[in-house]
C-alpha cells in the first residue's frame, strides 16, 4: 500500500554550498554544510524561518551534526577534524565548554546518546571512541576495527549498541557495556555511508555505494531484508518514531519511504536531480508524519503525510 507525502515548504538557499547533515529537535532543525556556519530553522512556523546562524562554527565546514532525544544538546564534526558540543537554552544554541576537552582525533562521523551524556565517534583509521560529556569529555571506550575509514556511526536509543560502517564495506556492532563485538556482520562489499538503529534497537539498517539497504537483526546478526530501488549511493537513513517506516536519501536525488511490514517502498520523492545528502523524520507531535531533506541543492525541503491534513 502506497503512502503520499506532500511538499510542505522549504528553507531555500539555507547554505551557500552543499548541505551534508540535518539534525532535528521538537521545534527546530539544524543543518551543516561545507560552509563555516551551522543554521537553525524553526519547524513550528510554516515558513520555516531562520532563527539562528552559528557563524564560524567550523572554519572548513561541517559534515555531521547530531542531537540528543530532548533537543538540548548537539554535536558537530568539522572537516578540520574538530568536534564541537552545543547546548540549547530557550531555543538558542551556544558552544558547551566540554568542547575544549575533546582532542582532535580525526573523528569523522559522530553519534550522541539519547540522554546527551555520551558521544561516540568513528575515525579515519576505523577506531571507535566513546566519550563521557559529563566528565570533561573523558574517553571511556576505544574499540578496534579492521582499520578501514569509518564513514558512519549510530548509537541505539537504549544505549546498548554502537554500530559503524566503513569504506571496505564492513559493518560492526559493539555492546556498550562489555565493549565487545557480539558477532561479525556480513558486509556490503562497497563503502557503507549510513547506519541506523530502529527505535527499539532490534534492527540495524545499513547502506551506501552498493545502492541496497540491508537490514540486520541485532540479536543474531543475520540479514533479515534487502531493500532495493535507489539508482545511486544511499547516503542517509532515518527511522520513523514507531519503527514502521524507514526513510532513505540518495545521490540519485530521490527520497524513499520503506514499510517494514512489507519490506517494500511505499513512497518516492524526486523534487531534485541533485544529490540528497541527508533525510530525517521530524519528531512526531500532534501533526501528521513529516520529514526533511537536504543536499546539493543547498535548501532544506519539508514533506508531510497527505492524510494528516
Amino acid at each position: 500500500m502506497s503512502r503520499q507525502y506532500l511538499a510542505w515548504g522549504s528553507a531555500d538557499h539555507a547554505h551557500p554550498v552543499d548541505i551534508f547533515s540535518l539534525a532535528v529537535t521538537s521545534k527546530q532543525i539544524l543543518s551543516a554544510s561545507g560552509a563555516s556556519s551551522l543554521k537553525v530553522h524553526s519547524t513550528v512556523d510554516p515558513d520555516f524561518p531562520l532563527v539562528q546562524s552559528i557563524d564560524g562554527a567550523h572554519e572548513l565546514g561541517c559534515h555531521h551534526v547530531v542531537t540528543d532525544a530532548e533537543g538540548t544538546r548537539a554535536v558537530s564534526a568539522g572537516f578540520a577534524g574538530e568536534i564541537k558540543v552545543w547546548a540549547c537554552h530557550d531555543g538558542h544554541w551556544q558552544e558547551d565548554p566540554v568542547s575544549a576537552h575533546l582532542p582532535r582525533l580525526n573523528v569523522w562521523a559522530v553519534a550522541l546518546s539519547a540522554d546527551g551524556q555520551y558521544l561516540a565517534g568513528v575515525s579515519h583509521s576505523g577506531r571507535i571512541g566513546v566519550w563521557d560529556l559529563g566528565a570533561e569529555g573523558t574517553q571511556i571506550r576505544d574499540h578496534e576495527t579492521k582499520g578501514s575509514f569509518g564513514y558512519c556511526i549510530d548509537l541505539s536509543s537504549d544505549g546498548r549498541f554502537i554500530a559503524s560502517g566503513h569504506e571496505n564495506g564492513a559493518v560492526y556492532i559493539f555492546t556498550t557495556e562489555e565493549g565487545r563485538m557480539p558477532f561479525s556482520l556480513a558486509g556490503l562489499v562497497k563503502p557503507v555511508r549510513t547506519v541506523a538503529f530502529s527505535p527499539l534497537g532490534s534492527i540495524l539498517a545499513a547502506a551506501g555505494n552498493s545502492k541496497v539497504i540491508v537490514l540486520y537483526d541485532t540479536k543474531s546478526g543475520e540479514q533479515i531484508g534487502n531493500l532495493s530501488g535507489h539508482s545511486g549511493w544511499v547516503t542517509s537513513l532515518s527511522w520513523s518514531s514507531t519503527g514502521e517506516y524507514l526513510l532513505s536519501g540518495s545521490v540519485d536525488g530521490k527520497v524513499k519511504v520503506w514499510s517494514m511490514e512489507t519490506k517494500m517502498c511505499v513512497a518516492t520523492h524526486s523534487e531534485t536531480e541533485k544529490a540528497v545528502w541527508s533525510a530525517k523524520w521530524l519528531p512526531k507531535s500532534n501533526r501528521s508524519e513529516c520529514f526533511a531533506t537536504a543536499g546539493a541543492n543547498r535548501s532544506v525541503a519539508f514533506y508531510r503525510e497527505a492524510s494528516g491534513g
